[in-house]
């Protein structure tokens, strides 16, 4: 068969083109991807498990989302964090809404006191959960009853990328079932009344995130106090609950 140029040519259009439309598709930006991968492997290098819970700086974290089950269509709206660090909660703090194009539930209107109208505009999950990643860059992070926010990250950052999540996520109830094993399912704002933490902007983001790490410190210090100084003694104390 003769080679005909001009066909090879508009071939080798044709497939950076689909090639383009769906990394477009997918949210797989390539400088995305590849800062991903460059994070991940600072996290194989980190060593969280033997530093000092006084010293260990962790990112607190929250997300508002559309329901439950992100494997059935439900998604983050909003991300907040704060950083502690040396044991203190920083004024370093990040917070988006993410941007979502249908109606929302009802009740995630009433919970939030967000609106269509400022999610359409705000920019999207990609753009976000990089920005968010930036904000973290190699901290383990900390949530409340973390399994929500877990489920999400591990199924945006797969969508989005195509590649897992790897950052250690830290339970509170990993804390509280070792002081006091009859919390385990006490809500943020049941735990924050115990520890006398003024309660405010509950279901926000950002002030979720800046109660749970507040909650975190009181947490720390009662671990001190029962024998437990890093992660590692944390999770030894755990498995010997089971």
């Amino acid at each position: 068969m003769r080679f005909n140029p001009f066909v090879q040519f508009v071939r080798g259009i044709q497939g950076k083109l689909q090639t383009s439309m769906l990394g477009g598709i997918n949210g797989q930006n390539p400088n995305h991807v590849a800062f991903i991968r460059q994070m991940q492997r600072e996290l194989q290098n980190a060593d969280s498990m033997s530093v000092s819970l006084g010293n260990l700086n962790v990112a607190v974290f929250d997300i508002e989302t559309t329901g439950f089950y992100p494997d059935k269509g439900d998604q983050i709206i909003s991300i907040g964090a704060v950083k502690i660090i040396s044991g203190k909660v920083s004024d370093d703090s990040f917070y988006s809404l993410v941007q979502f194009d249908k109606p929302l539930p009802s009740e995630i209107k009433e919970l939030t006191n967000l609106s269509e109208t400022e999610l359409e505009s705000a920019p999207p999950l990609s753009e976000v959960f990089i920005s968010f990643l930036e904000f973290v860059k190699g901290l383990p992070l900390v949530a409340h009853h973390a399994n929500h926010e877990k489920s999400f990250m591990q199924h945006s950052s797969w969508k989005l990328f195509r590649t897992p999540f790897k950052h250690r996520i830290l339970d509170t109830s990993f804390l509280y079932r070792i002081t006091d094993r009859h919390k385990v399912v006490w809500k943020l704002e049941d735990m924050c009344e115990f520890y006398n933490i003024p309660v405010k902007d509950r279901h926000h983001a950002l002030g979720d995130a800046k109660l749970t790490a507040l909650l975190w410190c009181c947490l720390i210090e009662e671990i001190h106090k029962i024998g437990c100084s890093n992660l590692k003694e944390v999770y030894e104390r755990l498995a010997r609950l089971k």
